[in-house]
């Protein structure tokens, strides 16, 4: 092959190619994205609508419904989810994956513009966004030092706007702390001895509050602009506003009103470690560095606490997500060393020469180096998922270079010049080292080219193992033979033919030679052989139940969500009382809890509001070596602990749910009528709360607020002088108040708001006796003009492809989600469902079927295509049949291994199962190449292969303990963050370990099978009897290596070079 040869006599041209290699792969490393998982783009539209005042029902049949009617006909739309509650309205789609999704918001865009007319006025215009799962809160942050009031005004002006400047933050969301008001307090008597309303007081607060450009005028020759400045400059001002009354005199705002420099009531409480505290949730944008972005904040909050110190103030990191990902990629570099040098001490014990392992082990820190080129040329990000790729091909990156330097020394053996036996044992199986190579790769190509989750997921793993197992084949075929040539020539290893010296080598001899007497019995009971095999892989399957099934392995990363929530309406008081007894209980934990932060009334992620019945705990406990108990053991005992709290529903779940999406359990009832979805959504809590396995079961079902409906009489209001607008601003002003305008000082503007005094409205009988004052200045009652009506519906109308539905959501615990899902499914399928309804199930389930099916396709499809590899590589179409005997193999060591370490099938154990596939053929591949030649120079059937048995035990071996035991880090799981490749790990392992033993004696067992049912077949179309009896002694081969694939061999001779000692 001329590329060995010209690598042999141009060793410095192959040694400046491989510091390229290096210094573009550190270039690029520089360059690449740092983040836990690979980006997700899910093709996923939303169209969020807010209609103020509006009941869950208003906005499913005024908003909801238009919507979908009218987005719900777009190409290439999959599901379609809505959710009607009080005043909002949101509707999300999930188109097709290879949608693309910039079109497909274009399209909504055009859609939602067609029915603006149709929705009511004064609702807002629907903003139309995508989801982004990328953007996402990477550091947690508080501020202390002073009173609420002021460290709010010190975060407003000082901390947010800095924070926002750092590179890559999206936002840096204030949770907690009080905003100031103006606050305007009406007085109702005084207004009615006076004869005004509080509508007069916001209108006369608007019109004195403003600055207006009034033209211009001429000064020397030039336009100057003219401005009437009337914007208050105090609070007093405020309070001497003038209000005309009818008699034509005017009073101030003081007269009817207090004017109080306040605070807006307080709506959330922040707390950190038990202390009320102001915090801060900062977003990264959705393609920045998560890691860059953390220590970009990181250095601006330092900044910040230099000015801050003299005036007692602090800024404090309470969570930073970075710091995570920043140990889970350690812990896959320590793996990937680990392994690393695990494998070159198994090859040094295998060759007995430091010089030939060290030549060996070279190829793979020069494969991932320059494997970091190729990753950023693709775009790709180095996350824990294409890191765990390459620590999952550690092993595998020097099985080319076994092969090949094996060869090389065989050849010196045999007498051959240094030169020579370099270039001659290299070329000699390159072809089998290129298909060996292929069918590792191949098997990947499905993965990346098909769609939905799992592709997303692992794509950026098969690349990374792809483009690292493609520069390991290049180190092979030029570097090693350069190196053999250069380096090796008076080195020896220990070869087969060689007495062994150390214990190693000799234990080896021995396994060669018992190997050799157990093959050549297997060839002579072939049927028993081959029900053994039967047997076994039937066998393995009736451990699959015990192994179940889940979405993603759930790493330990000690971060615990607590949601509580108590009745509706409940007030901050109330909720904080809650929060109050669950710290009281949460004691026990405190010398494993890092932080523990609260928000009552808010919310910790940034992105969603909260509510004053709700609270939400962001905990990060300490990291796993320090701690004796599990983050899901932490979760069993805290749900157990605060069960019994009265008066509210508390969840505890793991806040890190890798890369899955929705709950693991969600079950989805549709039908038309909400008491039956009601009913029948409850029975369905009842069945799964009795399962075991699931922990906090809710029905997303719930009653929203009481509520008393003001029904105007619009013709009995217009006799009355009165208009359904007045009306509802006068109701708006009496109970709730209303911003008349703004006052701005310091550049800052804060609200104005108009109200009653709490005494005067806050009950019903208050709304019952409002008089409403007309045009004309006659109080009329609103009892005269409307009808008070008290109802309570839901508190939101969910909706699933336009038919109303209920989501019964559950966590899982102690039970694999496979398990918990088809026992629930089971008990559901006895619910008698009324015609017209119907339940399924969603959520993480639903979404781990499904990718277990595309992962299934794309393992068929690999399948294939390693065949074809083997069929272009052996000119045949039966041998690759025959290799192929070793892949049911596998099945028995993968079940076997998930069964023997505790692990579930998950989907990366699946990508380790496809990635198996590719791997497993490779032992047959160089057993098979190896007994046809020994074939094709006369040898005896039996003979070749009990002799290329023998031959190819030790380099088999070698390929095989090398991968297996770089493997071995992650198959354990040491690290943070090492759960996520455990499975594949495991999978590789033992399916690998098995097949090898199966494959040493089952593949030659099918080959002997195969070729004498091959030669049946074909004697039956032969005329000659004897012929076919002559043949029936010395079989055919199945298959010959093609030689000239994928190089045509040069037939020019290599001449023979002195040998030159190399000190």
């Amino acid at each position: 092959m001329k590329l060995i040869k010209t690598s042999i006599k141009r060793p410095v041209g192959v040694i400046m190619f491989v510091v390229v290699a290096i210094v573009l792969g550190f270039i690029s490393l520089a360059g690449l994205k740092v983040d836990l998982f690979p980006k997700m783009d899910l093709p996923i539209a939303v169209v969020a609508t807010s209609y103020t005042g509006a009941s869950p029902q208003e906005i499913e049949e005024l908003i909801t419904k238009p919507i979908e009617s009218s987005v719900g006909t777009i190409e290439g739309l999959d599901t379609l989810q809505s959710t009607s509650q009080q005043g909002a309205s949101l509707v999300i789609m999930m188109f097709d994956f290879g949608r693309d999704i910039d079109d497909a918001l274009i399209d909504v865009r055009e859609k939602i513009d067609q029915i603006g007319g149709m929705l009511p006025e004064a609702a807002n215009d629907p903003m139309v966004m995508r989801l982004d799962p990328n953007a996402m809160p990477v550091v947690y942050a508080s501020l202390t030092g002073a009173e609420l009031s002021e460290l709010q005004d010190i975060a407003e002006n000082e901390v947010q706007p800095a924070i926002e400047r750092a590179g890559g933050v999206a936002s840096a969301s204030i949770v907690g702390g009080i905003e100031r008001e103006i606050q305007v307090n009406l007085d109702s008597a005084m207004l009615t001895n006076y004869g005004v309303t509080g509508s007069q007081i916001i209108s006369a607060l608007q019109a004195e509050n403003k600055s207006i450009s009034a033209g211009t005028v001429e000064r020397g020759g030039k336009d100057v602009q003219l401005r009437v400045v009337g914007e208050y400059t105090s609070v007093d001002d405020i309070r001497n506003t003038n209000i005309p009354l009818p008699d034509g005199t005017t009073i101030k705002v003081s007269d009817v009103a207090e004017v109080v420099d306040t605070f807006k009531e307080q709506s959330s409480i922040s707390t950190v470690n038990g202390e009320e505290t102001l915090m801060f949730s900062i977003m990264k944008q959705s393609d920045a560095n998560t890691v860059e972005v953390a220590e970009d904040v990181q250095k601006v909050m330092a900044d910040l606490n230099e000015k801050f110190e003299e005036r007692g103030l602090k800024l404090t990191t309470i969570m930073d997500t970075s710091t995570y990902i920043s140990d889970s990629m350690d812990s896959v570099v320590q793996n990937m060393i680990i392994g690393g040098g695990l494998a070159a001490i198994i090859l040094l014990f295998f060759l007995r020469s430091l010089k030939a392992t060290l030549v060996i082990g070279i190829t793979m820190p020069i494969a991932v180096i320059s494997t970091f080129t190729l990753m950023y040329f693709t775009g790709e990000t180095l996350n824990t998922i294409s890191m765990g790729g390459l620590a999952l091909g550690i092993g595998m990156m020097v099985d080319s270079s076994i092969v090949i330097l094996e060869n090389i020394f065989k050849k010196r053996q045999e007498g051959l010049p240094v030169l020579d036996a370099a270039a001659e044992g290299a070329s000699e199986l390159v072809s089998a080292v290129i298909a060996s190579t292929l069918t590792t790769a191949v098997v990947f190509l499905p993965v990346v080219f098909v769609e939905g989750i799992a592709s997303q997921i692992f794509r950026p793993l098969s690349l990374a193992v792809v483009f690292s197992l493609t520069a390991s084949l290049v180190c092979a075929i030029t570097l090693i033979p350069m190196l053999s040539s250069k380096m090796l020539g008076n080195v020896k290893i220990a070869m087969d033919n060689e007495e062994p010296k150390d214990l190693f080598n000799k234990m080896l001899n021995k396994f060669k030679n018992f190997y050799g007497k157990v093959l050549k019995k297997a060839l002579h009971r072939r049927k028993t052989v081959i029900s053994i095999v039967i047997a076994a892989f039937i066998g393995s399957f009736a451990l699959l139940p015990v192994v179940g099934m889940e979405m993603m392995p759930v790493s330990d990363s000690g971060q615990v969500t607590i949601t509580a929530t108590l009745q509706n309406g409940s007030q901050l008081e109330e909720t904080k009382a809650v929060v109050d007894e669950i710290n009281e209980r949460l004691a026990n934990y405190e010398d494993i809890m890092d932080v523990n932060a609260v928000s009552i009334g808010g919310s910790t992620d940034g992105v969603s509001a909260g509510s004053a019945n709700t609270a939400s705990y962001m905990i990060q406990l300490v990291k796993s070596s320090e701690r004796e108990i599990t983050t899901k053991e932490f979760v069993a005992e805290v749900s157990e602990l605060v069960s019994d709290i009265p008066g509210a529903e508390i969840t505890v779940i793991d806040s890190n749910q890798g890369m899955s999406t929705g709950s693991p359990i969600q079950i989805q009832i549709k039908g038309d009528n909400l008491d039956v979805l009601k009913d029948l959504s409850q029975q369905v809590v009842w069945i799964m709360e009795d399962i075991e396995g699931t922990l906090n079961v809710e029905s997303s079902f719930s009653d929203g607020n009481p509520e008393i409906q003001v029904i105007v009489n619009r013709e009995l209001a217009a006799e009355y002088g009165l208009s359904y607008q007045q009306i509802m601003s006068e109701i708006s002003l009496a109970f709730y108040g209303q911003v008349a305008t703004q006052y701005k000082e310091d550049g800052t503007e804060y609200d104005v708001n108009v109200s009653f005094s709490d005494e005067s409205t806050t009950t019903v009988r208050d709304l019952e006796t409002m008089m409403i004052r007309n045009a004309e200045g006659i109080n009329i009652p609103l009892t005269a003009v409307a009808e008070l009506v008290q109802v309570q519906g839901p508190s939101q109308i969910n909706r699933q492809d336009q038919i109303r539905g209920v989501n019964v959501t559950s966590d899982i615990i102690g039970k694999d989600l496979g398990t918990v899902t088809q026992e629930i499914n089971a008990q559901l399928a006895q619910i008698s469902l009324p015609d017209g309804y119907e339940i399924s199930t969603g959520g993480q389930s639903e979404q781990m079927m499904e990718s277990f099916g595309q992962l299934g396709l794309a393992l068929v499809l690999g399948i294939f295509l390693v065949y074809m590899v083997m069929a272009v590589q052996f000119e045949s179409f039966v041998t690759p049949f025959v290799i192929m005997f070793s892949m049911p193999t596998m099945l028995i060591g993968v079940i076997l291994g998930l069964f023997i370490m505790n692990v579930s099938l998950s989907l990366p154990g699946f990508i380790g199962l496809i990635m198996l596939a590719g791997i497993v053929v490779n032992n047959g591949i160089l057993l098979v190449e190896y007994i046809n030649i020994l074939r094709e120079k006369g040898m005896e059937r039996m003979e070749a292969i009990v002799e290329a048995g023998k031959s190819r035990l030790r380099p088999i071996l070698m390929t095989t303990a090398t991968t297996v035991l770089a493997m071995i880090p992650l198959a354990l799981a040491i690290g943070e963050g090492a759960e996520s490749q455990q499975p594949m790990a495991v999978v590789v392992v033992f399916g690998l370990t098995v097949s090898t033993m199966f494959t040493l004696v089952f593949v030659p067992v099918m080959y002997v099978t195969i070729e004498n049912i091959n030669n049946k077949f074909k004697g039956l179309f032969k005329r000659n009897k004897k012929d076919n009896q002559d043949n029936s002694d010395r079989p055919t081969k199945l298959g010959k290596p093609n030689r000239k694939w994928p190089f045509k061999r040069n037939k020019e001779k290599v001449e023979p070079t002195p040998e030159v000692e190399t000190p």
